[in-house]
């Protein structure tokens, strides 16, 4: 929530359409983590549309149900401390223990479940 504005900030110039590129989104969507007057303001100032979930009110998508899948995965990977700490200056190691890591995740999984 606090890097919302930083990260606009940092947004390379978009390309794919002829002419000059444009420097900004036309618009951005975020859920209701990012709703405040504050944010919609400063991104009305650099010329971008808000279009930002209000709290308090239903989704209706659906998209919020199985969000606990990606958290809970999350969670397995953070039980290995070399993941949760990163020790790795190397990314091709760091990258080898998160897939050493996913491959020990899912042999536990399979494992239980045709137990």
């Amino acid at each position: 929530m606090t890097q919302l504005l930083p990260l606009l900030d940092a947004l390379r110039p978009i390309a794919g359409k002829p002419g000059r590129p444009r420097q900004r989104p036309q618009m951005v969507q975020g859920d209701r983590a990012y709703d405040s007057q504050a944010h919609r303001q400063a991104m009305r100032q650099r010329g971008i549309r808000p279009l930002l979930a209000k709290r308090g009110t239903p989704h209706g998508s659906g998209l919020g149900v199985y969000r606990w899948v990606v958290e809970r995965t999350q969670s397995w990977l953070h039980q290995y401390r070399r993941l949760r700490v990163r020790y790795e200056r190397r990314d091709d190691v760091h990258e080898a223990f998160l897939r050493l890591s996913c491959a020990l995740i899912c042999q536990a999984h399979l494992k239980s479940s045709f137990c």
